[in-house]
């Protein structure tokens, strides 16, 4: 099996663990592709004897960590990443309060499903900085980051799980919408500062129209919520910057909801 045939079906969630580390698709797409062509040049090269899934994001911290920044210029000054809001807080700003490493461990174990063992090999850290750097991160993006949240679901256990996960996390479920129009009209009236959203609304619509209705209105962060996030993260068109999977685990909707509200510093400010 060729190089790329071994790589393909892991590529799709490297892309999404970019993008939640980076705070948007273009920074965080920008990085895989600096990794892939790295590997590809033969200037770096995968270790022996770690599955590749392992091997690949171990790779793209490599090269994501020795940039001078985490985060791409070009994508900041086209607007892509949220900017400076009127406190003068930007994600830049609050980096430096949170290092990356502890956030990384934090995406690591809680939405890409690695062990701890996998976790510390990927930052290449001991055990121990990586379980602490889990729990602080945790700890700080959920006592310094509360919204008010609307959950777009049709399925009314489903929205019932996320409404009990995010209310236990501090945060206020404002609305729940099962319907594209219903969602709008909500996200009109109650001005959330996150937006929960499932992509398929069976007979009610499409979540992705409901989502791109509501952002043409005011700036806030979504998270996307599906079966087959693979097909959503091909990194050849515009995309969700935040998916979660279904099945979902607690601690992947609590990363996700953190790492979202944690690059839109305005999404703070509607709670």
């Amino acid at each position: 099996m060729s190089m790329s045939q071994t790589l393909a079906p892991h590529l799709p969630y490297l892309r999404r663990y970019a993008r939640a580390l980076t705070g948007s698709q273009a920074s965080g797409d920008a990085h895989v592709r600096a990794a892939l062509t790295a590997l590809l040049a033969g200037d770096q090269s995968l270790m022996e004897g770690v599955p590749p899934r392992v091997g690949l994001y171990r790779l793209f911290h490599a090269i994501w960590q020795s940039a001078a920044e985490h985060f791409d210029e070009t994508t900041q000054t086209t607007g892509q990443t949220s900017g400076q809001t009127s406190g003068g807080k930007t994600p830049e700003s609050r980096l430096k309060s949170l290092s990356a490493s502890k956030r990384a461990a934090l995406l690591l174990t809680a939405v890409e499903a690695f062990s701890l063992e996998e976790a510390v090999f990927i930052i290449d850290e001991s055990p121990e900085e990586v379980e602490a750097a889990i729990l602080g991160a945790q700890k700080t993006i959920d006592s310094q980051l509360a919204s008010k949240v609307l959950i777009i679901e049709d399925e009314p256990i489903i929205a019932l799980d996320l409404e009990n996960l995010v209310t236990e996390l501090g945060h206020k479920v404002v609305a729940i919408a099962a319907t594209k129009d219903d969602a709008v009209a909500k996200a009109k009236s109650e001005r959330p500062g996150l937006v929960l959203a499932d992509i398929n609304l069976g007979e009610g619509g499409s979540g992705i129209d409901a989502v791109s209705e509501i952002l043409a209105s005011f700036d806030i962060p979504v998270i996307f919520i599906t079966a087959y996030p693979e097909k959503l993260l091909t990194g050849e068109r515009p995309e969700p910057t935040y998916l979660i999977a279904k099945p979902f685990l607690p601690e992947t909707v609590q990363a996700t909801v953190g790492q979202a509200l944690f690059f839109h510093p305005v999404a703070k400010e509607a709670a």
